[in-house]
This record gives structure tokens, sequence and C-alpha cells, in this order.
């Protein structure tokens, strides 16, 4: 039972970790960091519910969860299941078995569904984008709209819109290209995806529909600070900031350039602040106890 305990407190600190990270400000200065906070607090709680009610049908073992599972299996073979495993028991260890295969599920469904979304934009791209030498290294697409993002993947490709030609002059445009640039490289849609199949499984959780909105966001600031390492903070904000004007199109599977509430990315552009040099290793810190605990309870 000992196990079962701790995996529900690590579930209840990942849960207030998760809250400290939704309301804190310091983020937007380090996502870098904060990105890597999420991505650790997801995995704990995700391993946190499929252990829990494992932890719980096996407790009788009294040993970590997945030697205990071996010696569940290793009985159930030969039907010699010892005192205090019922039907509660077995019924707790096939929740742990469901709860498992319903994150994966999820997880491959969304993989796939972005996936089929990325093949048929590939394929459009092919038949009526063109490159420009004012976007190099960029499709454009003959479209009025303003538009400019990635359509990430193995062979990742930037593409901007006519409109968006018109609407920047060419150090607005090198900026943006930059952002786009930076999605590809750091392979953000992967970033993305767990959190975005954790909300379409459990849809009806505010604080995950939350988490996935702030990820996303810190995701575009990150692309924004891999842009300002080349361009000038008021060149990306003016080019975001027009976007916002014009109005702007991102198709599914992409990650575009004015996404994630604009005028706060602005704000954020030009009241650069530096981050505290201590905040960020204790956060990573705190991060990596929470995945390193249900590791091991499940293997210590």
């Amino acid at each position: 039972m000992a196990y079962a305990v701790h995996f529900g407190a690590t579930m209840l600190a990942c849960y207030l970790a998760a809250q400290v990270l939704i309301r804190s400000d310091w983020t937007w200065h380090s996502p870098r960091v904060a990105i890597l906070c999420w991505q650790a607090v997801g995995l704990a709680m995700g391993l946190c519910a499929i252990g829990l009610p494992l932890a719980l049908g096996v407790a009788p073992y009294a040993r970590p969860v997945a030697a205990s599972l071996v010696a569940l299996g290793r009985d159930l073979a030969t039907r010699t299941l010892p005192a205090g495993i019922g039907g509660a028991q077995l019924l707790a260890v096939a929740l742990g078995v469901v709860i498992t295969g319903a994150l994966c599920a999820s997880t491959l469904r969304s993989l796939l569904l972005a996936v089929r979304a990325q093949r048929r934009h590939r394929d459009l791209l092919t038949l009526v984008a063109r490159a420009d030498p004012a976007a190099p290294g960029a499709l454009v697409l003959d479209h009025p709209s303003a538009a400019a993002y990635c359509l990430p993947g193995v062979r990742p490709q930037v593409v901007v819109s006519a409109g968006t030609l018109d609407l920047l002059d060419s150090a607005e445009l090198a900026a943006v290209l930059s952002h786009e640039r930076a999605h590809a490289q750091e392979r953000h849609d992967l970033v993305i995806l767990p959190f975005t199949a954790l909300r379409h499984a459990l849809p009806w959780i505010g604080w995950i529909r939350r988490a996935n909105d702030r990820v996303a966001l810190l995701v575009e600031m990150r692309a924004d600070d891999k842009a300002r390492d080349q361009h000038t903070d008021v060149q990306l904000a003016r080019a975001l900031r027009r976007f916002a004007a014009a109005g702007h199109v991102t198709p599914a599977g992409t990650l575009g350039a004015a996404d994630q509430d604009i005028e706060m990315r602005v704000h954020r552009l030009l009241t650069r602040r530096r981050s505290s040099p201590v905040l960020g290793p204790a956060a990573l810190t705190v991060a990596a106890c929470l995945v390193a605990m249900p590791v091991s309870l499940f293997l210590a």
C-alpha cells in the first residue's frame, strides 16, 4: 500500500506544480525551461495515473510495481494467487492497463491526425506553391491573406503567403522566417503533441486544457527567442502586430508565427526582462524529482 500512497502523493505534487506553472509569469522569460518543466509534469502525471491503480492491485506483494506485476503474471499462469489478491485487486490492475491503453491510443490518434493533415497539406504545396527570392528557403502561396507557418515533419517546410510578402518589409519577413525555422529545428510539434493528446483524452478537466494552451504559447515564445537572436525585437514585434491587424490564417497541422496571444508576445518582446539565475535550475530540479518518483516506484 505504501507504493500506492506515494503514487497518490506524487500525483498531487504534479497537480500543484501544474497550478504554479499556469499562474507564474517567470515562465514567459524562460520559455525553454518552462517547456521542460511542463514535459516533466505531464510525464510524471501520466506515470502516476497508470501506477496508482496498478500499485493498489498488487499491494499484497509488497514489492515495486514492475516486480509485482511480473509475480502476478506468474501466479495467474499457475493459478496460485496469494492471499489478499481478489477480484477488487485484479480490477484495479485492469484499470491501470486500461488507462495505459487509453493514453497510448490518444497519443497515437493525435499523431496520426497531425501526420495525415500534414501529408495532405504537403501534397497541396507541391501543386500550388512556388519559390520566391523575396522569401529565401520558404515556399510562397499565391493567397491575399496573411499567413506564415511551419509545416513540420521529417522534411519541414516554411510557408508564407503572397499577402505576407506585401504586408511585411524585408527585415520583418526575415524575422518571421527565423521564427518558423525555429519551430522546425526544435520540433515544437512533438512538444505540443502529448498535451494535445491529453486534452483530447480528458476534455472535461479544465487545468489540462489550460496547460495545453500554456505550452502552445510557450512554444511560440521560444521560437520568438530564437528569432530575436538574429533580428531585433522591434522587427519581430512589428511583424506580429501587422499580422494581428491584418488577420491571419494557420492551416491544421502547422505552427503559425501569429498563433497564441500576439499582444502578450509583443509586450514581452518590447519589455525584455532578465530571468532569475536561481529560479530556472530550481524549477528543473523539482521537475526532475517529480519524474524520478514514479519511475522509482515502478522499478526501485
